[in-house]
């Protein structure tokens, strides 16, 4: 692309306006490409916060099942009769641990993927949270 001001000698018109035909759509094909990589890039961005906020969920939701599982052990250990749990933790607080380390876990990722999701719509130009 030819930075001068004067038009050479020897170009007619019509040479110089296929120049800026010329540069003009070489600047569209440059835009084209800035725009495809701007989608790429957005795309990326919102499969990970949608691959954490699906394992959040799943993480989470088996923590609900390991502690209606826990529940219902608890329920099953507060009938019986005493002394027939040999076990020096009951099979319900053994549930209730399990589904107290999973639910932060879940809830941490599902957060992530929050953040990732407000990130990519912070970068958008969005000013609502």
């Amino acid at each position: 692309m030819s930075t001068d001001t004067e038009s050479p000698r020897g170009q007619s018109t019509a040479e110089l306006m296929g120049g800026i035909l010329g540069d003009l759509q070489h600047l569209v094909d440059q835009q084209f490409h800035l725009i495809r990589q701007e989608i790429e890039i957005d795309a990326r961005r919102y499969i990970r916060a949608v691959v954490l906020c699906a394992v959040g969920v799943g993480v989470w939701l088996t923590s609900a099942v390991v502690a209606c599982l826990g529940l219902s052990q608890l329920l099953h250990w507060s009938t019986s009769p005493t002394s027939t749990d040999p076990a020096s933790l009951p099979l319900w607080a053994c549930h209730a641990v399990v589904a107290g380390i999973l639910a932060p876990i879940g809830g941490l990722l599902l957060w992530m993927g929050r953040a990732e999701m407000k990130l990519r719509s912070y970068s958008k130009g969005s000013t609502t949270p």
